[in-house]
């Protein structure tokens, strides 16, 4: 078939592309291995970041690089031997967490997110998935006075430079919010402009059928090569040949591998996740997403039951799930919740596509035209991906771009 666009990828940010392409006019087909929200889209812990203005670098204080040097923290694990193939992206991503760069990025990001829940409110309102959205903010909780001291003045910094809307949560307050937490949980901070999502994939997969519906093409089918054809582009899948005018990268962690024929390299790395369900012990719930910021992990109530979802490890993509930071976390996590049994035997493991500065690949491809990237969101993928729809989808017809597209030009990697 022949199409004008041709979007590769049906995660959040490939769906979310298509559906402004779409709305100006353009004749878009959808491409994927798997069904839309299958991937990564499918099994994050459901926020819609609005309060993460800051990126989460790597720590520049001795104490916290120690501590993630030992790999025996819950927040961040290793393969040791996976790490020298990403040295360099490694190195990148530290000088990136400086605070002068980190805060420069801070602000080439803000744009896209102060856009994000109004992008999101739109779709999810055309789609009809009010249902699966909350919009009540979610809570950082707090083990100690000392961190809670500095959560004051995290909550009037945010308030004064980003406006963003916090409550500070002693014990009492807290409880009044949630009362199933234990007294581990000494406070907390109840950031309210965030929202939450209680199936990410099902939300993924409904602003698919919202394109479908509005004449758009869902294709199935794993992409083997991507070549020039004339003045279009050729791909090829296990299957088929498609053709285009103009094909949108947004494969997430696989993008790289797609691109590098081509004579772009992309510094990617996929930081894997994973995330198990649980029952609630008795009539405990949680009325918030809950964010355990000092062992790093988040409980968030879902569909499915409570989903814990931990940091980030770094190894192979290809190697299959594993439960140690699920068991570290689990541990932590049943200091402050009543966690029953797992619902599930295996863990879901994702892929989080990173760049070392923090910032998504959003524009043209660099030399080659009528090519386009949209990928590289690590954790703010579900956030960002209809900001980042309507971002590339100004660009592709010509308007004036509501936030300035140069610092996510791949140009900055050459």
């Amino acid at each position: 078939m022949t199409s004008q666009v041709l979007l590769l990828g049906a995660g959040i940010v490939g769906v979310s592309v298509a559906l402004h392409l779409q709305e100006r006019g353009l004749s878009v087909a959808l491409l994927d291995r798997s069904l839309p929200g299958e991937g990564a889209s499918f099994g994050n812990a459901g926020l819609l970041e609005r309060c993460c203005v800051i990126p989460y670098a790597i720590p520049r204080d001795w104490r916290s690089l120690f501590g993630h040097a030992s790999n025996l923290k819950a927040a961040v694990h290793y393969d040791p031997t996976f790490l020298p193939r990403i040295a360099r992206w490694m190195f990148g991503y530290w000088q990136a967490s400086r605070h002068d760069r980190l805060m420069k990025i801070a602000g080439e990001l803000l744009p896209l997110l102060e856009v994000c829940l109004g992008e999101h409110d739109r779709l999810v309102t055309a789609a009809g998935l009010g249902h699966l959205v909350r919009r009540q903010g979610w809570i950082e909780v707090m083990r100690s006075a000392e961190t809670l001291d500095a959560g004051a003045e995290r909550v009037a910094l945010m308030a004064r430079d980003y406006g963003l809307a916090a409550d500070l949560l002693d014990r009492g307050a807290l409880a009044r919010l949630e009362p199933s937490l234990m007294d581990a949980a000494v406070g907390g901070i109840h950031w309210r402009d965030p929202y939450s999502i209680t199936d990410p994939g099902a939300l993924t997969k409904g602003y698919a059928a919202l394109f479908e519906e509005r004449g758009g093409t869902i294709l199935r089918g794993a992409v083997t090569s991507l070549v020039r054809d004339g003045a279009g582009w050729q791909v090829k899948t296990d299957g088929e040949t498609q053709v285009a005018e103009r094909v949108v990268v947004a494969l997430g962690a696989h993008s790289a591998t797609l691109l590098k024929p081509l004579g772009l390299s992309v510094p990617l790395v996929a930081k894997r996740g994973h995330h198990l369900h649980y029952a609630g012990v008795g009539d405990a719930m949680l009325n918030h997403a809950v964010l355990d910021e000092e062992v790093g992990y988040v409980l968030a109530p879902m569909t499915r039951g409570i989903r814990l979802t931990t940091g980030v490890e770094l190894a192979d993509p290809n190697d299959p799930p594993n439960r140690v930071q699920l068991s570290r976390c689990e541990v932590k996590a049943r200091e402050i919740f009543p966690l029953g049994q797992p619902l599930e035997d295996t863990p879901w493991l994702g892929l989080r596509p990173a760049t070392p500065d923090m910032k998504p690949v959003i524009g043209e491809a660099p030399g080659l035209p009528g090519l386009w990237l949209a990928f590289g969101h690590a954790h703010h993928g579900l956030t960002l991906g209809p900001a980042t729809g309507r971002l590339l989808a100004e660009m592709m017809t010509g308007e004036a771009p509501f936030a300035d597209p140069r610092p996510f030009d791949m140009r900055r990697f050459i």
